[in-house]
């Protein structure tokens, strides 16, 4: 049985409490099958969206997950933003570097899902609030040669 009943949509899902993580996880996952992302792969967005996604609910007051469909040549995946309307960030640079954490973690969040996936960028400014887009794709896959078997 396949995760999802046909192609993914863009949808949006709270971020307002912690089963809403949870949600947002499945979500993420079957939104990765369905754009063809294998068991392994489907794992390295919901990863790298769960560090974002407990700071959007921790420190930005809650917010919501974009989650959408992309391509780029035969290569797709979801595109995810995950959306706050918290104090936003003052220092960006620190907090996406190995062990700076804000909360007593380990501090590989946002350092740990830009080496899981094709993208992961903060948008964000103090008094603004804060964007985290992620995106993880297929990898392109080069055309076989003739004979190469």
């Amino acid at each position: 049985m396949t995760p999802t009943s046909g192609p993914p949509v863009a949808t949006s899902l709270p971020v307002a409490s912690g089963p809403d993580l949870t949600r947002v996880r499945q979500r993420i996952r079957r939104a990765a099958a369905g754009l063809g992302l294998g068991p392994v792969r489907q794992a390295e967005p919901v990863t790298a969206a769960g560090e974002p996604a407990r700071t959007t609910l921790a420190h930005g007051g809650g917010g919501h997950v974009e989650i959408a469909p992309v391509t780029r040549g035969a290569a797709r995946g979801p595109r995810l933003s995950l959306v706050d309307s918290g104090p936003g960030v003052h220092d960006v640079e620190p907090a996406t570097t190995d062990g700076h954490t804000s909360g007593g973690g380990p501090g590989r969040g946002l350092s740990g899902a830009r080496r899981l996936v094709h993208a992961c960028e903060p948008d964000t400014e103090p008094g603004r609030g804060t964007v985290i887009t992620v995106v993880a794709r297929t990898a392109d896959v080069p055309a076989a040669r003739s004979g190469a078997w």
